[in-house]
C-alpha cells in the first residue's frame, strides 16, 4: 500500500459506542482495510492513556482511526506525534489565537491545560505492523474533570465546531502528515511537534511508575524519544508521563 497517496476516509458516524477504538479493532481483526474512521457522539467505556479513563460527553470530538502503515514495530510511538501535529493544526483552523501547546506524547494543551489526548494502540507479528489505531478525544464543548489535572474545552474561549464538523479537518490534516511521513520519513514531524512544544530548557519531570525523575527539556530524538537533561546527565526516555512544575 502507498501512503503516500491521498487517503479516501470513510467516516462512520454512530450516535453511542462504548469505545470508538474498539470498534476499530474489532473491524480490523476482520480485515478492514486502512482509512476507517469512527467518530461517536459518546462513549461509554472511552479510555485513555495507561489504561485510564476518559470521559467523552456529548458534544466532544470521540474519534478513531484504523490504519495499516508500512511502519516497523519500533516506530509506532512516532504516530501518537505525527497525530498530536495534526490535531494541534486542525484546532488552530477553528481557534488560530489559541495558546495550544503539545506535551509528550500524547496530550495538547491549551493555556496550559489539557484539552486533548491520543491513544495508540497497534497489533503485529515478525516485525511489522498488522494495523495500527488512533484514538483521539477532544474537548469541544465540555472540560470534563480530571482528577490532577487541569483541563480546558474550545467552547470556553468562544464558538466551538461540532464534532462533524471538527472531524473532516482533523482527517484531512491526519492524511497530510502520513504522505509526508511516507515520503520523508520522521524528520519533518519531529520539526513540527517541536514547533508546538515547550521551549528548549523548561523544567519538567517524568514519571515513570513510581519513580519521578525531574530534569530539563532539551529535544526530541530521532525515533521521537523525550530527551531530558537530568542531574545525572542527558537521559532519553521512551515511555513515561511528564510532569510540569505545576503538577508535582
Amino acid at each position: 500500500m502507498n501512503l503516500a497517496s491521498a487517503t479516501s476516509w470513510r467516516l462512520q458516524v454512530h450516535e453511542v459506542l462504548p469505545s470508538t477504538s474498539d470498534l476499530c479493532r474489532s473491524l480490523a481483526t476482520h480485515g478492514e482495510p486502512h482509512g476507517l474512521a469512527v467518530l461517536a457522539h459518546r462513549q461509554s467505556q472511552g479510555r485513555g492513556s495507561r489504561g485510564r479513563d476518559w470521559s467523552s460527553p456529548a458534544g466532544n470530538l470521540a474519534l478513531s482511526v484504523l490504519l495499516r502503515p508500512n511502519l516497523p514495530p519500533r516506530d509506532a510511538a512516532q504516530m501518537s506525534l505525527l497525530a498530536g501535529v495534526a490535531l494541534a493544526e486542525a484546532t488552530q483552523t477553528f481557534a488560530p489565537d489559541a495558546a495550544l501547546a503539545l506535551k509528550w506524547p500524547n496530550d495538547l494543551l491549551l493555556n496550559q491545560a489539557k484539552l486533548a489526548g491520543i491513544l495508540i494502540e497497534t497489533h503485529g507479528a515478525d516485525g511489522t505492523l498488522d494495523w495500527l489505531i488512533i484514538g483521539i478525544g477532544v474537548n469541544l464543548a465540555h472540560a470534563p474533570n480530571i482528577p490532577g489535572r487541569a483541563t480546558d474545552a474550545l467552547a470556553q474561549h468562544g464558538p466551538a465546531p461540532s464534532p462533524e464538523a471538527f472531524a473532516p479537518v482533523l482527517l484531512a490534516r491526519l492524511d497530510q502528515w502520513l504522505q509526508t511521513q511516507a515520503r520523508h520519513g520522521f524528520a519533518p514531524i519531529r520539526t513540527a511537534w517541536l514547533g508546538y512544544a515547550q521551549p528548549p530548557g523548561s523544567p519538567m519531570s517524568l514519571k515513570l511508575g513510581d519513580q519521578i525523575i525531574a530534569g530539563h527539556f532539551i529535544g526530541l530524538g530521532d525515533d521521537g524519544s523525550l530527551h531530558l537533561q537530568t542531574s545525572a546527565g542527558p537521559r532519553h526516555f521512551t515511555a513515561g508521563d511528564v510532569l510540569f512544575p505545576s503538577e508535582t
